[in-house]
């Protein structure tokens, strides 16, 4: 099921917990090549566009391909958290801290 545009935009919004001077700052440091691929390092480019575009983050400020792109992330983030969750039970709070899926 499609989560309405509403509920998508309140999650990244939440989610997203970066200014877009400080993702792209991240975006730019050593820890990204840790983390990324070229798809995740095209998305926070995305992401950083978005921030800055709407830096207010007003609902009625996000077109539909920002809204599309706002879909994806929020449900690599949920689907990260998920993952984390299991992690947390399999390694220490230092182990957690460098793998790709935290960094990211």
């Amino acid at each position: 099921m499609v989560k309405p545009t509403v509920e998508v935009i309140e999650q990244f919004n939440d989610k997203v917990n970066m200014s877009a001077e400080e993702l792209q700052e991240w975006v730019d440091g050593d820890k990204s090549k840790k983390a990324g691929t070229g798809v995740g390092l095209e998305s926070a480019k995305k992401i950083t566009k978005i921030l800055e575009k709407n830096p207010e983050k007003d609902p009625e400020g996000y077109d539909e391909g920002e809204i599309g792109h706002m879909r994806k992330v929020t449900g690599y983030i949920n689907r990260h958290l998920a993952q984390e969750d299991h992690l947390k039970e399999t390694k220490t709070k230092e182990g957690l801290e460098n793998t790709k899926s935290t960094i990211r």
